[in-house]
């Protein structure tokens, strides 16, 4: 009897390859981490070959892992073409990201999310999240990731974030001088924290540099211009918290949150790697 492969098998490969992790592709794929595990057994059984190498802290693909991967991924699209046809009906995705909480997670987000459809369009929008959930809230936008503020409950945790005051390496204040800050323009609710937090404190500072986005925020703080409260998963390498050196208050953590109304069983798979992937990348 000739051996088939199962594309329900071939998909829990291919987000187990890309999330590096059974947990996450569980996640993405509304199932258990044990059946996903035996997915992974089944195929690996029916191949004769490990695919992929287990520890406590990581998982990753074996040589022929690397080397089935292309085939796996090439079946998966002949099978989406042989079942929407050859010319299959576009489908568009409208996610709204807080400016604050795009950070590393954003390349392998939207690489996920092509791999899983070409398909699907997306329509990535960047900005304030009081302004991402108000556009959510008025039906523009099929699900956003924002951070929690004010009253706001539901949706799904995806990560929580600590903040700090970041600043370049060689970064000096004088003493007695007010502190220099780089930041987002108001409604921002970081600039709001920190603000709030500096006067509490009854500590002196000003607006040296105020940005359109955290990429300008991020460059100024490089450049040795100002402080920039951050948070520490979106803080780059040349930047370091100077908070407990300078004595300034604790900013603590906010919550980031993934609202959606999307029901479409396409889109629902989508939206359910988005947060197995940001969980996943923001874990390491």
């Amino acid at each position: 009897m000739t051996a088939t492969l199962d594309i329900a098998t071939i998909k829990a490969f291919l987000l187990v390859a890309d999330l590096q992790s059974f947990t996450r592709a569980a996640e993405a794929l509304g199932t258990t981490q044990a059946a996903v595990s035996l997915k992974l057994q089944r195929l690996e059984t029916l191949l004769g070959r490990r695919l992929v190498e287990r520890s406590p802290r990581a998982v990753r693909l074996t040589a022929d892992g690397a080397s089935f991967l292309d085939r796996a991924r090439a079946l998966m699209a002949a099978h989406d073409r042989a079942l929407s046809g050859e010319a299959p009906a576009a489908q568009s995705l409208s996610l709204g990201i807080s400016d604050h909480a795009a950070g590393p997670e954003l390349v392998p987000l939207l690489e996920r999310l092509h791999a899983m459809s070409s398909n699907l369009t997306l329509a990535v929008t960047i900005g304030f999240s009081r302004e991402m959930q108000d556009a959510y809230d008025a039906g523009e936008l099929d699900a956003v990731i924002v951070r929690q503020e004010g009253s706001r409950r539901g949706g799904e945790r995806l990560t929580e974030d600590e903040f700090g005051w970041f600043a370049s390496r060689r970064f000096t204040l004088p003493k007695g001088e007010a502190l220099p800050l780089a930041t987002l323009a108001p409604p921002c609710g970081v600039r709001a924290i920190a603000v709030r937090a500096l006067d509490k404190a009854g500590l002196a500072w000003h607006e040296r540099f105020v940005g359109g986005g955290v990429t300008a925020v991020v460059a100024a703080a490089l450049a040795g211009l100002a402080i920039a409260p951050l948070a520490r998963r979106i803080a780059p390498p040349g930047l370091v918290d100077i908070g407990p050196a300078h004595r300034l208050p604790k900013l603590g953590s906010s919550k980031v949150m993934l609202h959606s109304k999307v029901s479409d069983p396409a889109k629902l798979a989508a939206l359910r790697a988005v947060a197995a992937t940001f969980r996943s990348v923001a874990a390491t």
